[in-house]
């Protein structure tokens, strides 16, 4: 079983925000798949799936994203799912906006949701999807990461959606050095 996590916050004001790629994301697949995110457990919202024979938790924690730790550790103790079998999908600060970067392990990097979940698994072990949402110096991080998307950024987002569920997919069947090779682009 695989467990696969978005990151974002819960309300309408944060829908579509730059800090709920994790969200979009996670919500884009479940349209591919035909399935609903509508479940609800441990504070958070999910679904089980099937992706190639391979039983798959689509999760969004309802936490906000400085607390997700708490309900990603929840959901895999319950649901006996090893941290290896975990990717997470967050948004990333540090890298041009649409740049796409898969990561085994490693730091924060200052992601608070990233830093609770290692806080609350106890390992930074877990495998990333970061999606590069640029960073605007002229505005306060809190107020850039909570904005909305600009028109162009909008299109970008809408151009790597196949992309990003190609990997998600691929996730669940192919070994993750072949992933990132795959997918990491220079």
């Amino acid at each position: 079983m695989k467990l696969i996590v978005g990151l974002g916050n819960p309300g309408s004001e944060y829908k579509n925000t730059r800090h709920n790629i994790g969200w979009i994301f996670i919500d884009a697949l479940a349209d591919n798949l035909g399935v609903s995110i509508e479940k609800k457990k441990f504070n958070g919202l999910y679904t089980e799936c099937n992706i190639d024979g391979e039983k798959v938790i689509l999760l969004k924690p309802l936490s906000y994203m400085n607390l997700s730790g708490e309900v990603v550790s929840k959901y895999l103790s319950y649901f006996k799912i090893k941290v290896e079998d975990m990717l997470v999908i967050s948004d990333d600060l540090d890298m041009e906006f649409g740049k796409i970067r898969l990561r085994e392990n490693g730091s924060s990097g200052g992601h608070n949701g990233l830093k609770n979940i290692a806080l609350n698994i106890k390992t930074e072990d877990f495998k990333r999807l970061k999606f590069g949402i640029s960073n605007n110096k002229e505005i306060d991080t809190k107020d850039y990461v909570l904005g909305s998307f600009s028109k162009e950024d909008k299109e970008l987002l809408e151009e790597k959606k196949e992309t990003i569920i190609n990997i998600l997919k691929d996730f669940i069947t192919l070994e993750f050095d072949r992933l990132m090779n795959k997918y990491n682009k220079k």
